[in-house]
């Protein structure tokens, strides 16, 4: 019997280590290296050692800038002429805009009508021309899919690209690099394609390391899709048709689905993922304010609740965090 990988199997596995290194090749000049910072009083809460990857300190505040990056700049000239577009709520809509400005390009953005006012803001000064549509899944795929009917741009998907994989996979990457010996790799899950990424690079770079996904109890598909073996949708009340992507949570950038290339992925590599509440997120986000002086986004404060809280056999072990992104409306901070 053959154990020769499948045409669809090979398309599902990711990118690998080498396309993950040709891929920070790519995009080193239009992003930063961010530190990796830690915290004793953080360290002594846990009782573990956490090394945190500050994308929050990243070109447009989060690590999105990477996977839209190497995505846009691995376009043809041909695509690149015309255009790009995308539907996200916010972060990933912001890189995207910057990307091809980057790439002298333009860019066609879909956001839902209740996108944070700074992320919006944030996309237009980076020169996407934003669109607006319901706040559903739905209505953002048709009105991309409108878009591109009328314009001929390319989509830049917001994590069902192997460009947009191995792209956020380099800060795991870069992570690594500066502490090569990790016992556990944190990332927030939505999409999946930060989570596939670091999972992907991580295990390259160190087999026994383990890789744990964190999700709000409030937007817990993949902890569900995994423990079924199959794609867990959200089917939530609503009046809009198609609303699958509003669950009620404060992390607002972790309100989307995998999909069947993401979700493969985890199923792989990922060791289970951590659930946490709306309190538990405030929480954990307010003690990173607080303690090291960083300003996070309840999104990437998903991934730091796990730990703080410790649900990880991790005592005295050496845990790293991606912090996602940094992108907060100051006027209305999530806790007082």
């Amino acid at each position: 019997m053959s154990t020769t990988p499948t045409a669809p199997e090979r398309e599902m596995a990711g990118p690998d280590l080498e396309t993950i290194r040709a891929a920070h090749r790519r995009i080193a000049s239009h992003i930063h290296r961010t530190p990796v910072m830690t915290s004793a009083s953080l360290d002594a809460i846990a009782r573990t050692r956490l090394y945190f990857k500050c994308e929050n300190l990243q070109k447009t505040g989060s690590f999105k800038i990477r996977g839209a990056t190497n995505a846009i700049f691995s376009l043809s000239e041909e695509e690149a002429a015309r255009g790009v577009v995308t539907h996200s709520s916010g972060n990933h809509a912001a890189a995207v805009a910057l990307a091809a400005r980057h790439r002298g390009t333009r860019a066609w953005i879909v956001m839902p009508s209740n996108a944070p006012v700074a992320k919006c803001k944030a996309v237009e000064s980076y020169g996407g021309a934003i669109t607006y549509c319901e706040p559903n899944l739905a209505a953002r795929e048709a009105t991309a899919a409108e878009i591109i009917r009328r314009t001929g741009a390319v989509l830049v998907h917001p994590y069902n690209d192997d460009r947009i994989i191995a792209g956020q996979a380099t800060a795991a990457m870069e992570l690594l690099e500066d502490v090569p010996d990790l016992d556990f790799i944190l990332a927030p899950v939505s999409g999946g394609g930060l989570l596939s990424g670091s999972a992907i690079a991580a295990k390259s770079l160190r087999a026994a390391i383990r890789v744990i996904g964190c999700e709000p109890k409030n937007a817990d598909d993949a902890f569900r899709s995994l423990a079924a073996g199959r794609i867990e949708t959200r089917s939530l009340p609503s009046k809009s048709a198609g609303a699958l992507d509003q669950p009620d949570t404060i992390a607002d950038g972790l309100r989307a689905s995998l999909c069947e290339r993401t979700f493969a992925i985890l199923q792989r590599h990922v060791e289970r993922i951590a659930l946490v509440t709306e309190e538990e997120i405030i929480a954990a986000m307010r003690q990173v304010w607080e303690r090291m002086k960083l300003v996070i986004e309840p999104s990437a404060a998903v991934a730091v609740a796990p730990v703080l809280g410790r649900q990880l056999d991790a005592e005295s072990k050496k845990v790293g965090i991606i912090l996602s992104g940094g992108n907060v409306d100051l006027t209305a901070p999530p806790f007082k």
